[in-house]
């Protein structure tokens, strides 16, 4: 009998021993993240790695976070993410339409997120919302829809009351001619026309800009789009040189001196990223993993271009404000 119990103990030891080595070896698995941007720099690169933090990913101990920016060429992203194929990530991070459109096209043999992508069913990267379908999956800045955009010209006609041509500024989104449509809709109710100019490039950006300002357009609404909000400090120069109200969805635009922004939280975008990168990890299907939407939505008004612009900022519109730049 005795024989038989050192059997046993010395059996249910060495299980032990094999589960405790199975934890310690899951404990101290290093994640290889792979994170591109077609742009670059890339601000939400810290709030991507901030939701990882929160989730306890830590690079140097279990987190390797590989990044790679395509500096506005997006014909560079394929070499890019073969580039990081090469380096055997476990999922692959990406920003924007234009990247995820490409990480849909040329990663297929590991799970991608996105973030920041106005929307991903409308361009094609996903089946539908709830099943996104294949490999892709992430969170979106959907903020489309008629109701959203003329929340946003009742905006600029609030701190511009005279307002009754609006410049439609459109970079290279996929849906740029669909946002166009929408803007062309719901500026009707408001009494206001709408003449739509293209950027989808720097040299653009400046003709686009001279044409607006030879156009007698009393305000500019810019697009959702990566090019353009890369392009903040450019286009806010402009319309305060010119003391034009211009209204942009992401905040950085009023950051960097414009006069206000309105729309869903970029940098939330990339915190929510992380938590479906954190998913993926721990076994979640893409496929079957729900693109997350927007909770979090910023109303941002630049006091002191509005003073530079002579323009009186009502006070009911102050108290709405998430944030005031004094």
């Amino acid at each position: 009998m005795a024989l038989i119990r050192r059997r046993q103990l010395l059996i249910a030891a060495g299980a032990a021993g094999v589960a405790f080595a199975a934890r310690a070896q899951e404990t101290a698995r290093v994640y290889r993240i792979g994170f591109v941007s077609p742009f670059a720099p890339a601000p939400s690169i810290k709030a991507f790695r901030q939701g990882l933090r929160e989730l306890g990913y830590v690079e140097g101990k279990n987190l390797v976070l590989e990044q790679r920016y395509a500096e506005g060429k997006i014909e560079r992203l394929p070499g890019l993410f073969a580039e990081l194929l090469r380096l055997k990530i476990d999922v692959l991070m990406v920003g924007s339409t234009p990247g995820a459109i490409a990480a849909k096209k040329e990663v297929t043999t590991i799970p991608v997120v996105f973030g920041g992508v106005w929307d991903p069913v409308g361009a094609g990267i996903v089946a539908s919302l709830a099943r996104p379908g294949g490999n892709i999956t992430g969170a979106s800045n959907a903020v489309g829809g008629l109701g959203f955009t003329g929340k946003c010209l009742e905006l600029l006609k609030e701190v511009a009351p005279g307002l009754s041509l609006v410049a439609v500024l459109l970079g290279s989104h996929p849906l740029s001619a669909q946002f166009a449509g929408e803007v062309q809709l719901a500026a009707r109710p408001l009494n206001l026309k709408s003449e739509v100019f293209d950027a989808t490039s720097a040299v653009g950006l400046e003709k686009a800009l001279a044409a607006i300002g030879a156009s007698g357009a009393h305000g500019i609404f810019v697009a959702p789009d990566p090019f353009l909000t890369a392009s903040s400090d450019a286009i806010a120069r402009f319309a305060l040189s010119r003391r034009l109200p211009a209204l942009h969805f992401s905040s950085r635009y009023a950051d960097a001196g414009g006069l206000m922004s309105y729309g869903a939280s970029l940098d939330d975008s990339y915190r929510r990223a992380a938590r479906h990168v954190d998913r993926i990890l721990k076994g979640a299907n893409p496929a079957e993993l729900p693109v997350d939407q927007p909770t979090t939505f910023e109303l941002v008004i630049n006091l002191k271009s509005a003073r530079a612009m002579g323009l009186t900022i009502p006070r009911s519109m102050l108290l709405r404000a998430d944030r005031v730049i004094e």
